[in-house]
């Protein structure tokens, strides 16, 4: 850290950034005594390797990221925390329009149906495969993210195996129109606002959204070293104050003009306005029905994809992993410590006695059951 109270943090130009650059543009983060320059990061694996260096003090992340890093599971360990939920929703699954079209004659009623199945892109890979022609290029934001498991789960569902039957490549979300425009991608899982914009230039069609896959679906968190977070816990707390009130204010209807201006601007999105409006209409959650909140359930499900794809042993403390990345605890204390200007209820939502999580194809998950739920798909990647 530059100074006592001097933060570097870390963003990728996705509507889910909001947070951060609403807590500096606001003055929230000032309020808390905090000075915070924002530093927009090219790739996701830059961010990380900054953040892991202390380049950053923290930053804008995939909530698997954390994770990986934590275990090591992309190279040397580095504990990560998690200790705000940035927010619900958000990313989508698009295709070329070319691609939407040629699913669209395999299988109109299918295509008309919400959430869209992959069934018809099953079909779709057979008929390629027997004309020889090459497989279809998917890309996603990163290995370890939301956007991997979400794209490798539905391919999976309908019966595609996504390391054998299609091609899948990792590219930073600004560039993802760009390489559906050039031809070089078929399709991508992205956050927003890359979906709007693909979809409004007429380059793209959403097959399903994040909010249809898993209604609720976790996906960015702020992230930061464990070493950090230890070493300036009341940096950390004003941190996170000034970030649940921006969240709060990024979620009232009241302020969303402001906010789509203000997250438009080169140095943040720099995406059409009207793109980003589309997206926060349609998708992102940045505070109610407890969206900040850092949920043990997530991490085990982000846990179990991992252990599906064989990212890491199947066998692992998977409960003692998610509490060493994700921490409520100082969530719910930054939250208690603002009084009583928020709702408890609302920033506390918890889920304890909740159901198992249920996701567009009816498979319960139980989070106490995070290993065997890996190993219950027929299309998987298990370590021996």
């Amino acid at each position: 850290m530059s100074g006592l109270a001097d933060l570097r943090l870390g963003f990728i130009p996705l509507t889910d950034c909001a947070p951060l650059v609403v807590a500096r543009a606001l003055g929230f983060f000032a309020e808390e005594g905090l000075e915070v320059s924002l530093n927009r990061e090219a790739s996701w694996a830059t961010l990380r390797d900054k953040v892991t260096v202390g380049a950053l003090d923290g930053a804008h992340m995939l909530a698997p990221m954390a994770l990986a890093s934590t275990v090591g599971a992309a190279g040397d360990a580095v504990s990560m925390i998690a200790p705000i939920s940035l927010n619900l929703n958000g990313s989508a699954i698009t295709v070329s329009t070319g691609l939407a079209e040629a699913l669209r004659q395999i299988d109109p009623e299918g295509m008309q149906q919400r959430p869209t199945m992959a069934r018809s892109l099953a079909q779709l890979i057979e008929q390629r495969r027997a004309r020889g022609e090459p497989p279809l290029t998917f890309a996603v934001v990163f290995t370890y993210s939301m956007h991997a498991y979400e794209l490798r789960y539905w391919m999976a569902q309908a019966g595609i195996d996504p390391d054998r039957d299609v091609r899948l490549v990792v590219t930073p979300p600004p560039r993802m129109v760009e390489q559906l425009r050039s031809g070089l991608i078929d399709g991508f899982c992205v956050g927003a606002p890359w979906n709007a914009v693909a979809v409004q230039e007429g380059l793209g069609e959403v097959l399903i959204k994040a909010s249809e896959f898993w209604p609720g679906s976790p996906d960015k968190v702020f992230g930061l070293t464990a070493h950090w977070a230890e070493t300036y816990p009341d940096e950390l707390r004003a941190a996170l104050r000034a970030l649940i009130r921006a969240s709060v204010w990024a979620d009232d209807r009241a302020n969303r003009g402001d906010l789509v201006e203000l997250l438009a601007l080169p140095q943040h999105i720099g995406a059409p306005a009207a793109s980003i409006a589309w997206a926060l209409e349609n998708e992102v959650v940045f505070h109610a029905s407890g969206a900040g909140l850092p949920r043990r359930e997530h991490a085990l499900w982000f846990l179990s994809q991992m252990a599906r794809w064989g990212q890491v042993a199947p066998d692992g403390d998977f409960g003692g992993i998610a509490d060493r990345v994700y921490r409520p605890d100082l969530y719910r204390a930054a939250v208690a410590s603002l009084g009583p200007s928020l709702d408890p209820a609302v920033a506390f939502a918890d889920s304890v006695s909740a159901p198992p999580l249920v996701l567009f194809d009816g498979k319960a998950f139980t989070p106490e059951s995070a290993s065997a739920y890996a190993a219950s798909f027929p299309i998987r990647r298990l370590q021996p």
